[in-house]
């Protein structure tokens, strides 16, 4: 043990021994039909050295075998209780301090351990996220959480390390570290060569991650205490000093099999099991304690006894925690966060509109201004993406904002849309206010784990400790006259509609475009809650609403701040109530003009808020005419009239109601696109019918 002093090797032992008697605590209390989660981190516990070498201000995101690491963090901190709140956890009171009983997760807030849930490499992108912010925050001079020389650190194991969001996470780091930026991360993979029943061939962690440029590698075999500290100190110093990621590959062993009701014998023989023993962290840093002489083996394992006994005692005392009880008490994060929300924008809504050039503009101008003045207004804004920068993105919108508030924070990102919101993840983590693009609709459903698995659940999971604001602007919707095909017009927003947590904003009008990106701003800097703001493409640069050459489509910004979950009403016709959205409301209104010829007074309804919808007006409206008929351009199946519909129903509503929709087809290329989109003509056609008592 020469170099560390025999007091931090017990520290460390320590946090082994509690990590080893928690795994054995949370099968007592399953077996005892009082625990819940069972996955554990014995053999993994010679990373308690890893975060010996740390700060406990370094912000960390753990791996759900790095519990030794947990322990060994709280002991750094006075005034803590790391054996009780992994307990609670594990009985799922509402007592444990992170989440409240939501959920098993290494986290506390005053120890900088960023919670994660059972993590398939889903937070590497978030880390990268984090580590870069500890730099991008005082170049552009806002305030961090995270001390100016902190480093990040995030662990995971040897299987995880396969998936594309760890490849793609690595890569970033990488590609990030090659440009000269700072990325203070540390990676550290726990391999214990297994994942649940899958072998990972033996030298693949080293072969794939060693002598790379850009990411310096560092190797330890978890049996071994002091090599642990000695090179997880060697790691952290480079991390902290050179402000570059560096690799960790700490070799462990995986005792006890994976979790639950996991037969390990079932797909490993007896003896594969039995070798593993040998490497057993605890038994090993025993075996080093005794041969420095720093234990007896009489008080080594009396020390395991008095942790054995301390712990069970306390599973004991929390076995009869009291556990969430009712939907509400569920969903308290979720519900504080949506009314935080919501309050913030109804007050700004209420408060005079800020002095605004009346002159009329597009939608892509009204988002430009309204860009532009969030940068003003907020200097932590960081406005990223692929071809934001210079180019100022495919269509225009963010030209210019690069020169005006400079490439710190507005800059391109490498095209990959994990890494993106990744970094729009961390970044909010982190104090900043990211405005990340994705470049069309279709290219969300590559990385759409990342806003549902860890973005929307880090209120949820840490009771609003964390909070991770963002405002994730989204190109989408059909409608371009054919161009691209179906990867540059979706329709498809079924994957973010039943989201917990997350504002979806679906503006049509420029007006409404700025107003509602003043109010997703609002939301994310008051409730820390993540939006999603889906711009219709083929209403951009629109001009012209009824015929060509009318500019009825520009509209000046008024300046103001719309209201989450209310709708805007067009016309006060009491035949016919239309209730759409995006490109919808643009044929709406063109439609309701014919229907008027026919002596049919519709209203058109844009719902604009399509989670959470606007309904209370969705009913009010449609009660004024007893006529509903919903137009939705997304597709039959899953889209949104299924939900307008639904919610009428659940709110009493017994008028007559229909909808038409796009076609459940993926778009094709050229006209045919036209033939499986919603049209004007299908639109009028079914108004007729609904207005002379058809439905």
């Amino acid at each position: 043990m020469q170099g560390f002093s025999a007091q931090r090797c017990l520290e460390i032992f320590d946090a082994q021994l509690g990590s080893r008697h928690l795994d054995l605590a949370a099968r007592w209390l399953r077996s005892q039909g009082k625990g819940f989660y069972t996955i554990g981190s014995s053999g993994h516990e010679s990373n308690a050295a890893v975060a010996a070498a740390l700060r406990p201000t370094d912000p960390a995101l753990l791996h759900y075998r790095s519990g030794a690491f947990f322990l060994a963090r709280a002991g750094q901190v006075d005034g803590s209780d790391p054996l009780r709140d992994v307990l609670l956890g594990l009985v799922a009171a509402t007592d444990e301090p992170i989440s409240g009983g939501r959920h098993k997760v290494f986290g506390r807030h005053d120890l900088a351990v960023i919670p994660q849930t059972s993590t398939i490499a889903s937070h590497l992108p978030r880390a990268v996220g984090v580590a870069f912010s500890i730099a991008r925050a005082r170049k552009i001079g806002a305030e961090s959480p995270w001390p100016a020389d902190a480093l990040a650190v995030c662990s995971f194991g040897d299987a995880s390390a396969n998936h594309s969001t760890a490849v793609g996470a690595v890569n970033t780091a990488m590609h990030t570290a090659y440009q000269r930026m700072p990325l203070p991360l540390l990676f550290v993979c726990e391999d214990n060569g297994i994942g649940i029943s899958v072998k990972t061939p033996q030298g693949w962690i080293a072969r794939t991650y060693s002598g790379r440029a850009d990411l310096r590698y560092f190797t330890a075999d978890g049996a071994d205490l002091p090599k642990v500290l000695a090179v997880a100190a060697e790691a952290a110093e480079y991390v902290r000093s050179q402000r570059r990621p560096a690799f960790l590959h700490l070799r462990t062993v995986r005792l006890m099999g994976h979790a639950g009701s996991d037969y390990e014998p079932g797909y490993r023989k007896g003896d594969e099991i039995t070798a593993d023993y040998g490497r057993d962290p605890v038994l090993c840093s025993a075996r080093i304690l005794i041969a420095a002489g720093v234990l007896t083996p009489q008080q080594v394992l009396d020390a395991y006894e008095a942790k054995r006994s301390e712990v069970l005692a306390l599973a004991e005392d929390v076995a009869e925690s009291a556990q969430l009880d009712s939907p509400g008490a569920v969903m308290t994060p979720l519900r504080d966060t949506l009314d935080d929300a919501v309050g913030a924008t109804r007050a700004a809504a209420a408060s005079p509109p800020r002095a605004h050039d009346a002159t009329p503009v597009t939608v892509a101008q009204a988002i430009n201004r309204a860009l532009r003045e969030v940068l003003a207004d907020h200097p932590e804004t960081l406005i990223f993406g692929e071809d934001v920068g210079r180019k100022g993105g495919v269509y225009g919108v963010t030209r210019g904002l690069q020169a005006k508030a400079g490439n710190a924070r507005v800059f391109d990102t490498l095209l990959d849309e994990q890494s993106i919101l990744g970094l729009a993840l961390g970044a909010g983590v982190s104090g900043l206010l990211p405005i990340p693009e994705i470049q069309y609709l279709a290219y969300l459903h590559n990385a759409a784990d990342q806003i549902r698995g860890e973005g929307a659940t880090l209120q949820f999971f840490s009771d609003r400790q964390y909070r991770n604001p963002m405002v994730v602007r989204i190109a989408g919707y059909g409608y371009q006259k054919g161009f691209g095909g179906h990867f540059h017009n979706d329709n498809s927003v079924t994957a973010i509609r039943d989201l917990p947590g997350v504002v979806v904003a679906s503006p049509a009008r420029p007006d409404d475009a700025a107003a509602m990106m003043r109010s997703c701003v609002c939301a994310a800097r008051a409730a820390g809650i993540v939006c999603l703001f889906l711009e219709p493409i083929a209403l951009y640069h629109t001009r012209d609403l009824y015929e060509d050459g009318d500019d009825l489509w520009l509209t000046p910004d008024g300046g103001t701040v719309a209201e989450i979950g209310r709708a805007r009403t067009y016309g006060d016709g009491r035949d016919l109530t239309i209730l759409t959205f995006g490109n919808g409301v643009r044929m709406s209104l063109r439609v309701a003009r014919r229907l008027a010829d026919r002596q049919i007074a519709a209203r058109v309804v844009d719902l604009r808020w399509l989670s959470p919808l606007p309904v209370a007006d969705i009913l009010a409206e449609a009660e004024v005419s007893g006529r509903v008929l919903v137009v939705d351009e997304t597709r039959a199946a899953g889209g949104v009239s299924e939900g307008v519909l639904t919610a009428l129903v659940d709110s009493g509503y017994t008028g007559a109601m229909a909808r038409v929709a796009s076609h459940d087809s993926f778009i094709p290329l050229g006209d045919a696109a036209l033939e499986v989109l919603l049209s004007e003509d299908t639109v009028e056609a079914a108004a007729i019918k609904l207005a002379s008592g058809g439905g």
